[in-house]
């Protein structure tokens, strides 16, 4: 994993600098590297201006869970929290709470800091993978000690930490041991959470990625990981995109799980470059076909 020191200062408003560009530049987009970024001050990453965020946003665009979880764990058996989305976070350093808001582009000023730190890096994105497609920004507000469980996401992701510490734990994507071919499927027909089975022996084969306030990890589509705080209260912001390799790596996901329900065994996803546009188009097909005869 390639990487980058721990606070990189610049006399421009750019979020990442030279360094961090040519890092994911270089690793773009199958291979997890730590960037630097120059958020750590601004204004709206803030423990009081997320307060007044967490109130803007939906409430289902706000999710909390108790701190102390294990690795692995099942959805349902989650404990539900027990204070309001305000006092969570401002008695978050001794509450044992993490929680994410979700969608911050549904506020106009976080709108635009996703937009105009995504912008940064669009230009190397579009020449790899096409145009960024489904942007969305998140915040992680976590106590000390926290974890976030063993899970994959479907988006490409840059975690940029603000305040406090936390160490990644991140698992080569594709992988079938830890995330079976069965599981990446039904995940994308609605039918497996994004948290994953953990079992100990995968801490032999992920690789813990320490981050300081001012650096930051892009994390490829799928690949698995999970996440402990630091000693102190930690703020995180992720920004996130799909891109048209992402949706066919989806498509043929689905498909596959359609040609397991007939009795055969389906290559996984060709790994990028490979676009899989052919089970690619013949799941939208059987979608398009489904949503007129359904």
């Amino acid at each position: 994993m390639g990487t980058q020191g721990k606070a990189f200062k610049t006399m421009n408003n750019h979020v990442f600098p030279a360094e961090a560009l040519i890092a994911l530049n270089t690793a773009y987009p199958s291979n997890a590297t730590k960037l630097g970024h120059n958020l750590t001050s601004h204004t709206l990453l803030s423990l009081e201006r997320l307060v007044e965020l967490a109130t803007q946003l939906p409430t289902d665009s706000v999710e909390y869970n108790q701190a102390d979880l294990p690795i692995g764990i099942d959805p349902k058996d989650i404990p539900k929290p027990q204070l309001g989305i305000a006092d969570t976070i401002r008695s978050i350093e001794e509450n044992g709470s993490w929680m994410v808001l979700k969608r911050i582009e549904q506020v106009p000023e976080y709108a635009k800091l996703l937009a105009d730190t995504l912008a940064e890096i669009e230009p190397m994105v579009t020449a790899r993978t096409g145009g960024m497609l489904g942007t969305e920004g998140f915040i992680f507000i976590s106590s000390p000690g926290s974890v976030t469980p063993f899970h994959f996401d479907p988006e490409h992701n840059i975690l940029l930490q603000v305040r406090g510490s936390k160490t990644m734990t991140v698992f080569a994507p594709g992988d079938d041991t830890t995330a079976p071919a069965e599981v990446h499927e039904l995940f994308h027909l609605g039918a497996h959470h994004r948290n994953l089975p953990w079992r100990d022996e995968f801490a032999d084969i992920g690789e813990a990625v320490a981050l300081q306030p001012g650096e930051a990890i892009y994390v490829p589509v799928k690949a698995p990981h999970w996440v402990k705080n630091g000693p102190e209260v930690s703020i995180s912001l992720s920004i996130t995109w799909r891109s048209e390799w992402s949706y066919s790596e989806a498509d043929t996901r689905a498909f596959n799980h359609e040609l397991r329900k007939i009795g055969l065994t389906p290559r996984n996803p060709a790994a990028y470059p490979s676009r899989n546009r052919g089970k690619s188009i013949a799941y939208r097909a059987i979608r398009r076909l489904r949503g007129l005869t359904g």
